[in-house]
């Protein structure tokens, strides 16, 4: 016997019926964005190495520590499975002058990969939903994106999220405080862990973010890049607050937020939860005016979020919102093999007129399965209605109806026989 393959830790099947609460939250995405004006892009899984290394910077984590990299075994290029999925959406739309008529809107969703070590909520392929919006200057467009996400939580029925807002300002800006900062961590680093020390001078900023509780008291009283801000970042980060507040949302100032990849400038944010444990991070994001011209790109301003689909999932059933699961309308229930040319034409005429129907299925054509099991398995289909395409009734030209969850709720349920030939018009008395 072959030994048993099993799927690579940390990446997980997606199996029904849990498969239907992806398809749930996809389409009440899809549905919000269309209302945003945002459209689909949907780009490669697989990238140029370069471009992350150049995109999110070569001292992060996930360039250090977990990419998937490897080279091509017939050209040698360098490649790597996408980390995160702004850098891919920034080359396509360079690569395509996308941005030649004016700004874009753009969404996505789909699979990211980091070698991690699996966790709840943190798994080597993860999967994101981002919201991009390049070509756009403005601060209206920072503060739209954290309204897009607050209604996506609003959509999800999630309490409880709250949103973290910082600004990191202009690179001459984030010169100065690097330099205060790091002074002030060559003060102490008698406090910092090894970490830290490895980070002092690659990327001192990265620091801020760490979360060893022993050092927290040093880095609470470390330099802040708000005092750093000159007049115009300062507008900037005044004019999202002033929409937010307009608009009745509620943002904690974390003067710490620095989010991991180096492209951010300006407006960054958080929105966390304490139901998760640590991975309390469900959606995060911020501007990245440089990113487009740093990738070889004409430069042009961004900004935009990525939202983790398995935690906002998990936070969805950690608050207990119930989610539809998808049930046929009708079973068909088949006595005897004989009748299957009959049943499946029929079957046919309902799925086109937009019924919902779950054939039962027999072991073999001579063995179609007893009629006690087929109504037991058409009972747990969840199914409103059983079709029984008995030899009797076909002689008729009909089919029974059977109701399966019980009470007379409408015509339909308390018909006997339905003509076959008027099936479609049954069909309809279902969907109204």
């Amino acid at each position: 016997m072959a030994e048993k393959l099993v799927a690579v830790k940390g990446m997980n099947d997606i199996l029904p019926p849990d498969s239907a609460r992806w398809e749930w939250l996809e389409e009440k995405v899809r549905s919000l964005m269309a209302r945003y004006a945002y459209r689909n892009i949907r780009t490669p899984i697989v990238e140029p190495t370069a471009l992350f290394v150049r995109g999110l910077g070569e001292v992060t984590d996930i360039v250090e520590k977990e990419m998937y990299s490897f080279e091509d075994r017939l050209n040698g290029e360098a490649l790597t499975l996408r980390p995160e999925n702004t850098a891919g959406v920034v080359r396509a739309v360079a690569e395509h002058s996308m941005l030649y008529e004016g700004g874009k809107r753009l969404y996505y969703m789909g699979p990211m990969f980091r070698h991690e070590r699996p966790q709840r909520g943190r798994y080597r392929q993860f999967h994101q939903i981002g919201a991009e919006a390049l070509g756009f200057p403005g601060a209206e467009v920072d503060a739209e994106l954290i309204l897009l996400a607050d209604a996506l939580w609003k959509e999800l029925g999630l309490r409880d999220v709250r949103l973290e807002l910082n600004s990191l300002g202009q690179p001459v800006e984030r010169k100065q405080h690097r330099a205060a900062l790091i002074a002030y961590l060559e003060g102490n680093q008698n406090l910092l862990d090894e970490e830290a020390r490895r980070r002092l001078h690659s990327n001192p900023l990265r620091i801020l973010d760490s979360k060893n509780p022993l050092m927290q008291p040093m880095l609470e009283q470390a330099p802040k890049l708000m005092d750093f801000l000159a007049e115009a970042s300062l507008k900037h980060f005044n004019a999202v607050k002033a929409i937010l507040d307009a608009n009745g949302i509620t943002y904690r100032i974390n003067p710490r937020l620095v989010r991991g990849m180096d492209y951010y400038n300006l407006t960054v944010f958080e929105f966390i939860t304490e139901s998760l444990g640590s991975q309390g991070t469900i959606c995060g994001g911020g501007r990245y005016d440089y990113l487009i011209e740093q990738i070889g790109g004409k430069a042009a301003p961004a900004v935009g979020w990525a939202l983790g689909v398995e935690r906002v999932l998990e936070l969805v059933h950690e608050q207990g919102h119930p989610i539809t699961l998808p049930v046929p309308d009708v079973y068909a229930v088949i006595p005897e093999s004989a009748s299957l040319p009959v049943a499946l034409k029929t079957l046919q005429a309902l799925r086109a007129a937009g019924v919902s129907v779950q054939m039962h299925a027999g072991a073999s054509i001579e063995g179609i399965g007893s009629m006690k099991a087929q109504f037991k398995k058409a009972d747990s289909s969840g199914a409103r209605f059983a079709l029984i395409f008995g030899a009797t009734e076909l002689a008729q030209g009909c089919v029974a109806v059977k109701s399966l969850r019980g009470g007379k709720t409408d015509a339909a349920s308390v018909q006997a026989l339905q003509r076959l030939d008027d099936v479609a018009a049954w069909a309809g008395s279902l969907q109204s």
